[in-house]
C-alpha cells in the first residue's frame, strides 16, 4: 500500500453516543472510511497516522436512508464505518492531529 492511499482511506471520526460508549468501555474508536477500503488498509492507516497499536478492526456498510422529498423519493449515499480496537494503554487524541 502506498502512502497516498493510506491518507485517503480515513475520512474522519464518527462522533455519536454509541461511539462514545464504545470508546469508554472497549477502548474502541469509530471512523468513517471510504467505501472501497479493507480491514488491512484501515489498520495500516490508523497505525501510520496516529502512531498507535491496533488490535482489531471491524468494518460495516451503512445503507443510505430513503428520504421523501417534494420531488419524490430520494436516497442518501451508502457509506462505510470501521470500529478500531486499540491495544491496552493506547489512546488517540484528536486535538493533537494537524
Amino acid at each position: 500500500m502506498n502512502q497516498e492511499r493510506l491518507f485517503k482511506v480515513i475520512l474522519g471520526p464518527q462522533v455519536t453516543e454509541k461511539a462514545a460508549l464504545a470508546a469508554e468501555s472497549a477502548n474502541t474508536v469509530v471512523f468513517k472510511v471510504t467505501t472501497d477500503s479493507t480491514k488491512l488498509e484501515v489498520k495500516a492507516a490508523i497505525e501510520k497516522l496516529f502512531e498507535v497499536k491496533v488490535e482489531d478492526v471491524r468494518i460495516l456498510n451503512v445503507k443510505g436512508k430513503t428520504k421523501r422529498t417534494r420531488y419524490g423519493l430520494g436516497k442518501r449515499n451508502d457509506w462505510k464505518k470501521a470500529y478500531v480496537r486499540l491495544a491496552e494503554g493506547q489512546d488517540i487524541d484528536f486535538s493533537s492531529v494537524e
